[in-house]
Formats: structure tokens, sequence, C-alpha cells
């Protein structure tokens, strides 16, 4: 960390550039970044300093963090644009916190072209890479085996409520829109866990919640973009494996189920956007259940269009009373989440209830 004078005027440039960022309007227009700038575009380590190459309107910028130890990575940033000299050759032309003057940035690739180490001046950054960013989906190192979780959970019961609440209308989004796609991908082993979760591939959420969603895919239609929802409601008991498989460091991306999630009251959704002219998933900033600084709401790399995408998700679904999660870009939860119980019903049960 710096202190001083020093720190307070890296200070008062990050608080600038930062409020720049935040005032400037969402950008989802379509266009290609060349892979040679999307293959080095990540986080770098050092010592004792990280920094990020993002892509910005065609070019490579450095995002410095400039929070301290106590603080959520790039909470606090500056970006430090990179003029370009040659191929993966670059001069520094504002100083920065990891050079007192400016200076010449080269970048390294490994035999598949990523960008794998990025030397400032005399110091060398690794590259740390993510699983997404190499097209694997996130493993976690879970706690106990698949039969050990499932045990667990069906021993447990969810914990008991004080209080009125509302009465569950759950409904299956895709009764009232077909074309909001679905990828539940607890049904299936394309997961963090790595199998099979859900007894069904099913998207159900409370009423009014549903309603809304449908509002917000409507209006990304203008946009090129149509929702795919990646989770809704979820049983309690598979919120109870999620807990005990994660280790102590990671638990902040999943709910501790002495409390309940708000998936579990049919209030929360996970999802992402694909693309109308083709059909597809579209690139996100991160992958959907990355356990990482990526899954952040704000965080500051990537592409610009990536960042446009997310953001303009986030616009439209807080226009329709969802609040993002504070951890996760892709998870917001319904206004009224806390109106409702929590549920242990499965999939099935929903089924047969609604007369499907």
């Amino acid at each position: 960390m710096m202190c001083g004078s020093r720190f307070k005027a890296w200070l008062a440039v990050a608080v600038i550039v930062v409020v720049m960022a935040l005032a400037m309007p969402v950008n989802a227009a379509k266009h290609d970044v060349p892979a040679a700038i999307t293959k080095v575009i990540g986080l770098y380590e050092g010592a004792s300093d990280k920094f990020l190459l993002r892509e910005n309107d065609g070019h490579v910028e450095m995002v410095y963090d400039m929070g301290d130890r106590n603080s959520a990575p790039f909470s606090l940033y500056a970006v430090f644009p990179l003029q370009v000299i040659a191929a993966d050759e670059y001069q520094l032309i504002i100083a920065s916190p990891l050079r007192k003057a400016t200076g010449k940035v080269y970048i390294e690739r490994d035999a598949s072209g990523f960008g794998n180490v990025c030397l400032v001046g005399p110091d060398a950054y690794n590259r740390r890479f993510f699983d997404p960013e190499l097209g694997k989906t996130y493993r976690l190192k879970a706690q106990y085996s698949l039969e050990e979780l499932r045990r667990l959970a069906a021993t447990a019961s969810p914990p008991p409520e004080q209080g009125t609440f509302l009465h569950p209308d759950l409904i299956n989004v895709a009764t009232l829109d077909s074309s909001i796609h679905l990828d539940i991908r607890y049904a299936t082993d394309n997961n963090f866990i790595g199998a099979p979760l859900y007894d069904r591939p099913r998207a159900y959420l409370q009423r009014p919640a549903a309603e809304a969603l449908v509002r917000v895919h409507k209006k990304l239609v203008s946009h090129g973009y149509g929702l795919i929802i990646h989770d809704a409601y979820r049983p309690w008991a598979v919120t109870k494996m999620f807990w005990d498989a994660t280790p102590e460091a990671q638990k902040m991306f999943v709910a501790d189920p002495a409390k309940g999630s708000r998936h579990n009251r049919g209030g929360a959704v996970d999802l992402s956007l694909y693309d109308l002219s083709t059909g597809r998933p579209i690139a996100m900033i991160s992958g959907y259940d990355e356990f990482s600084l990526r899954a952040h709401p704000g965080y500051p790399g990537g592409t610009a269009l990536e960042r446009g995408r997310r953001d303009l998700l986030r616009i439209y679904m807080e226009a329709e009373g969802f609040t993002v999660y504070e951890e996760e870009w892709w998870h917001f939860d319904y206004k009224d989440w806390r109106s409702y119980p929590i549920m242990n019903l499965s999939f099935a049960e929903l089924d047969d209830a609604s007369g499907r």
C-alpha cells in the first residue's frame, strides 16, 4: 500500500477515473475485438502489486488496483492508457503506481497465443488464468463427496421461521414467454459441483418476479438480446449441499442454509443474455458461477462490450424491481423476496401442482 502524499495523489486520480467511468453511458453495441487483444486481457500479479489489462474502444488499458489489503480487489482503481509501439509492445504514457515515470510495457505469450507475462520496465507480472478463460466450467474442490452431500441434505431440515409470509405463487417462467431460454446448469453436470442436483430443468419464480422478468426480456429485444436463465427457485436441500461442499474461504458465493437462500423463496434468478440473431449465448465478463473477482458486478476488466452487456442487463433488471447481488453480476433478487417462506419442494412436486 502507498502512504503519505503519494497515496493521496493516486487516490485523487483513482476517484476521478472511477467517477468518469460511472458517468459514461452504457455501450452495448456489437463489435469484434481482435484476438491479439482478447488473448492478453486479464489479471497480472507481482510480488506486491496486481493490475488488469483490459480493452476499451479497441485499445489496451492498464487498470491498477488502488485498494489496500483489506478492501476487495479493484473496488478502487485507476485506468492508465497504453500506446501501441509494435506487436505486444506498448508505451505507458501516464506515470502509474508501477512506474514513477512513463515506460515500456511488453507482453509475452504462451504457445497458444495467450498473454502469460507482462513486463513493466524491469518487473515481470505473471498472468493468473481463471478456468472459464480457457473454455472450462469452474469446478469447486468440494469438501465432501456427492454421496455424502446428498446424505447430509436428506437428514437436515430447513430452518424454522417466525412471522407472516405471503402465500407462495410459483410459476414456471417458460409458460409466460417461451422465447426466454433456459440453461438450468444444476440439472446437468455443467456446474461448479460437476453433477446434476435438480430432478428437472425448470425455472420457477414467484409470479410478480416472473412477470417482471418477462418485461425485462421484451425490453432487451431492441438491443438484439434475450434472457437466458441459469437458475431461479432452488429447493432448500440443494442450498444445503452447496454450503457443505464449499470451502470456508469461498462461502461468500453461496447462501447459508441456516438462513435460507433468496432462491429458496422463489425471489431470485441467475441469468445472462443470448443473441437473438443466432439464438446462442453471448460472451459475458466472466463465466456463470465463477468464484473469482471477475464475478463482481463492478469488476472493471474484460472488454468494453462485455462490461456494456453486463451493465445493460443490470439497468433493465433494476428498472423492474430487481437488485444485483454484490458478489455476482448474474444474480438478481426481486424486491419482495423476503415476503415469501423458505421452500424445499422438488421440481417434480411443483410440476404436479401446476398440472404439467
